[in-house]
Formats: C-alpha cells, sequence, structure tokens
C-alpha cells in the first residue's frame, strides 16, 4: 500500500504542476483553437467517461466525438456564411450535425450557402445580436437570490431566465421577470436549486491548498496554470498535496468574472496534461477549440474524479450570492465540494475551469465553467499543450 500511494502521488505532483486540476471552491488569447490537429483516436479514458455517462457504446462515443469535431471547425464558416441573419447554433446530438439558426428575412441565397457549409439550417425570428442585446440589458438588473441564471438559448431562440423552485410567486423575482421580458424574448424556466460555490475545507489529497481552502489546478500555461478566481485573491500563496510551495497568485477576478492565474517555481513545473486520478488515464491537452451548444464535454475534479455531460448554454450570468459572474457556460455535468478550479475537456481541447453549480454526482445536478480562451486572453498567457 505505501509503494501505490507513493507511485499515486509522484504522478499526481507532476500533472500538478500546471496541467489541470482537481478541486476546490467553484462558485470558478488565445492559444491552439479550430485549427487545432486533433488525434486520430480518442483517449480509451475519454471514450469510458462518455459511455459510462452517456450510456453510449464505444462505437458511439467513438462517432460523437468525431462529429462534434467536426461541428467545431465547421461552426466559423457557417457563421460567417450566415452574416447579419445568423441567429445561434448548436450541436444536434441525433443527428449528430451542427444546427444553425437563421432569420426569417433572411435572403434565400444566404440560407443555400450556410447550407453549403455543411450545416442544418432553422429559421428563426431573433438574431443573435438581437438576444444578446437583451441579455446584455437583464446583465444591468440586480436579481434576487430566486433568479439562478440567465443566457441565450439558440434554440428557443430567446433569452431564458431561471427561477429557483418554489421561488417564482416571490415578489421580487416577479419584479425582476417582468422587467427582463421588456428587454427581449424571454423565456422562464424552473431550476431545483440556488447556484453555489463547491468550496471545501483543507482536507487530504492531491489538489493545491490556499489558506484553509482546498482548489484545483485547470490548465498549465507557460509559467504557471490558471484556475478558479474564487480560491483566493492576487499575492495569495499557493501549496501542493505535501505542503511545499507551489508559487502565487498573479491575478485574480471574483465575482463578475471566476478566473486567476498562479506562477509557479520551488521545483514545480507544467505538463499539458488533465489528470485521471486513476479512474482512467491523464489526458493530453491539443489546444482550446470550443465546442458548441449541444456538445458533449467532461470534467476532472479532485472529489468526484471524471464525469461527462453535455453543454447546456453559453455566455449565461449566474447569480451567487458573492455576487454576478458573466459569461459562464453551463453545463449538464455534477459536480461538488472540492472541485472548483478543474479542467473542463471536450476531446483534447480545453474548455474551461470549474466555478460552480447545484447538486451532486448522486443525485445530479448542472455545474458553470469559465472559458478557457477568455482567461488567456485577459492575462495575456499560452495555453500549454502536447
Amino acid at each position: 500500500m505505501r509503494r501505490t500511494r507513493l507511485q499515486h502521488v509522484t504522478l499526481a505532483v507532476l500533472l500538478m504542476l500546471g496541467s489541470w486540476s482537481a478541486a476546490g471552491t467553484l462558485p470558478a488569447a488565445a492559444s491552439d483553437s479550430s485549427d487545432s490537429a486533433a488525434p486520430e483516436t480518442d483517449s480509451p479514458g475519454l471514450l469510458e467517461a462518455m459511455q459510462r455517462d452517456f450510456g453510449l457504446s464505444r462505437a458511439e462515443a467513438e462517432a460523437r466525438l468525431t462529429a462534434e469535431r467536426g461541428a467545431t471547425a465547421l461552426l466559423p464558416r457557417a457563421r460567417r456564411a450566415a452574416g447579419a441573419g445568423y441567429g445561434g447554433s448548436w450541436f444536434d446530438a441525433t443527428s449528430r450535425r451542427l444546427t444553425v439558426a437563421v432569420t426569417s428575412q433572411t435572403a434565400a441565397t444566404t440560407v443555400q450557402a450556410v447550407r453549403a457549409t455543411g450545416a442544418q439550417v432553422r429559421t428563426v425570428e431573433h438574431s443573435a445580436r438581437q438576444l444578446d442585446a437583451a441579455k446584455a440589458r437583464i446583465d444591468r438588473l440586480d436579481a434576487p437570490s430566486g433568479v439562478s441564471s440567465w443566457s441565450v438559448d439558440p434554440a428557443a431562440n430567446a433569452v431564458v431566465v431561471n427561477v429557483v423552485a418554489g421561488e417564482r410567486a416571490d415578489n421580487d423575482v416577479l419584479r425582476f421577470v417582468a422587467r427582463a421580458r421588456e428587454t427581449g424574448p424571454v423565456t422562464v424556466r424552473t431550476v431545483r436549486n440556488e447556484p453555489r460555490t463547491f468550496a471545501a475545507g483543507t482536507v487530504g489529497g492531491d489538489p493545491y491548498y490556499t489558506g484553509n481552502v482546498r482548489c484545483s489546478i485547470g490548465f498549465s500555461v507557460h509559467g504557471g496554470f490558471v484556475t478558479a478566481g474564487h480560491c483566493s485573491g492576487a499575492g495569495a500563496g499557493v501549496s501542493g498535496w505535501d505542503g511545499s510551495y507551489i508559487g502565487t497568485f498573479q491575478g485574480s477576478s471574483f465575482p463578475d468574472n471566476d478566473y486567476a492565474w498562479v506562477s509557479v517555481g520551488s521545483g514545480w513545473w507544467t505538463v499539458p496534461v488533465v489528470l485521471g486520478w486513476g479512474t482512467i488515464p491523464d489526458q493530453l491537452v491539443r489546444g482550446s477549440a470550443e465546442s458548441p451548444v449541444g456538445a458533449s464535454i467532461c470534467r476532472s475534479g479532485s472529489t468526484t474524479h471524471w464525469h461527462c455531460g453535455t453543454v447546456l448554454a453559453k455566455n449565461e450570468t449566474v447569480n451567487y450570492s458573492q455576487g454576478a459572474v458573466h459569461q459562464m457556460t453551463k453545463t449538464s455535468v455534477c459536480a461538488e465540494p472540492g472541485d472548483s478550479g478543474g479542467s473542463f475537456l471536450s476531446g483534447d481541447q480545453a474548455q474551461g475551469v470549474t466555478s460552480g453549480g447545484w447538486g451532486n454526482c448522486t443525485g445530479g445536478g448542472e455545474t458553470w465553467f469559465q472559458p478557457i480562451n477568455e482567461i488567456l486572453g485577459r492575462y495575456g498567457l499560452t495555453l500549454h499543450t502536447a
């Protein structure tokens, strides 16, 4: 047992040195993007996780990942073809194709140009620009605690405002929803719980520590790693699993954003790997091409290890008790305290760092992450890739 633990610890150190992360608190340029080369074969561990969480066969998981890579590469061309009539896009898991919405006023030649890229087309009333403008106006409102989050849903062609179950009749919630509806097309949906950070006290394991908080490395960047901003503020020192000094928070933002970056030194280094924690093989990171709504996505964290789900929404504003956080991506992946700051991956492409959510990995839940490319751009960092 002593030798086994030692071997695990050695691996954890190499991967914590800046590769991915595993856990801590959650409320959470550029680099290789759509041009990143995808490997010809997918990681066995990733396929196993998708088989477990999606109920797929191995062949079905491989086919879905291949289709999602194609949709990710196709999206920029399809969006350019749609022009001003672009109404949003998403990956359709049933047809395994990218769906692009265009407004009803869009010229027939433009619709044909979108179809020529290989995307499916759906006609909608409102453009993505109109929906984004409505969402931006809602961002300026003061949301009560009964309002969980809000974002543009391209498939619904509306801004979806998520209200906590049991709070829909609350006067403050009713006033917020009424004011939100004045901004444009709004749909109200009910969610089970309020969002929260997944903070965890100092416990045993292989994550990093700052003060009495346990958090996780998100992704390696040249010179350090990125993680969730709510883990600590600029200037805070970071210790590793063994208590040794790793480095210092060089930048941190929370709320409004939920991202941070930590410089590393003192014998620690970075590698382009997301830790599998013995559940699956460690995953190489090859770029940061952003996956569309509807695509599969997996998360790694020190508390709950590997879990997969679907991208549900982008540019969502999350109303944590500490304040609103903007431009988040929502997923159906579960998480628990100690998973904060950890890695979200689609295939071998970095997507973001775990921020917060609701629920757990026993009864289910949802999580949000801060997109990786925003973090890289904010601090002028370069993702460490294989």
